[in-house]
């Protein structure tokens, strides 16, 4: 509970908006920010303000380096609109969703795009399942809740990366996962995008860290969920635990090869890391399944 004494102290409360409690300091002016007023700087966030004079004193050759670093062209103008891919692939997953909940249509639409590692069988060979899984859903919980993950998460990722970049995390994160239940769990069946909302929690841990941001939240929830899925039946934590792996190696990626010249070892790295997986679910799925 909050003390008298703690609200007493404006320090403790943005500046920018008095009713916001934060615990995060402009590194220029040092007064309080809440998370909308926070600006990643190359250590620790900055306030609007002081980002306003920090841009109006910058020379032309410090603007033209801030470009090349934020990848300039394509990237800049995506990462000033608005989400839509996040938004796109909440509306198709949503769309499925709903009508899975149809009656009749449920068994026929989970069991064409669910994923087992049976499907990776030379004798069932249907490895598209390794993506579609992530379009279909349990129940409506099931849906809402990973959902709700991804509109949150995708706000603060796609603007950051990118819309490509952010896109690319998705479905790898998510073939991650299915790989992840075809190599621990082998035979079992299972649907969501869990996995994908474990890689992009892991990615935004990673990010959030290489930029100097608290990420302390983001571990907290992230920890809990893991644990979660260890100890309550019918969740497939095997794709919760390969979806935060993947997730964090093509973030590490992602950090590593931010510059313009860096894009060809970016793509050439994400394709190394999907190419891997799906030799790894291809060979190793049917190996341990009839193992």
């Amino acid at each position: 509970m909050t003390s008298p004494e703690f609200t007493s102290n404006r320090d403790n409360f943005c500046y920018r908006h008095p009713d916001r409690q934060s615990f995060a300091l402009c590194q220029r002016c040092m007064r309080t920010i809440c998370p909308e007023c926070q600006t990643q700087a190359a250590v620790g966030v900055i306030c609007p303000e002081c980002m306003k004079a920090d841009r109006n004193n910058r020379t032309p050759a410090q603007k033209k380096a801030a470009r090349r670093w934020r990848g300039g062209g394509s990237l800049a103008i995506a990462r000033s609109g608005k989400p839509v891919v996040t938004y796109a692939l909440l509306a198709v997953t949503s769309l499925i969703g709903l009508l899975q909940l149809i009656p009749g249509l449920y068994g026929p639409i989970t069991n064409t795009l669910l994923f087992n590692s049976i499907f990776l069988d030379p004798r069932l060979f249907e490895p598209w399942r390794l993506l579609t899984a992530l379009f279909v859903h349990g129940n409506f919980i099931h849906l809402a809740l990973n959902m709700l993950g991804l509109w949150m998460l995708g706000q603060t990722l796609e603007p950051m990366l990118g819309r490509a970049r952010f896109l690319a995390l998705y479905l790898i994160s998510g073939l991650g996962g299915s790989v992840g239940v075809a190599l621990i769990a082998p035979g079992t069946s299972t649907v969501g995008a869990s996995g994908a909302i474990f890689g992009l929690m892991a990615a935004l841990l990673i990010i959030g860290r290489h930029i100097g941001a608290n990420v302390t939240g983001i571990m907290v929830i992230l920890g809990i969920n893991l644990v979660y899925g260890f100890f309550v039946s019918g969740i497939a934590w095997q794709a919760h635990v390969g979806g935060l792996a993947i997730g964090a190696l093509v973030a590490f990626v992602l950090t590593r090869t931010r510059r313009r010249e860096q894009r060809t070892w970016q793509i050439i790295w994400l394709s190394v890391i999907t190419i891997l997986l799906i030799v790894a679910g291809l060979v190793a799925g049917p190996l341990l399944l009839n193992a």
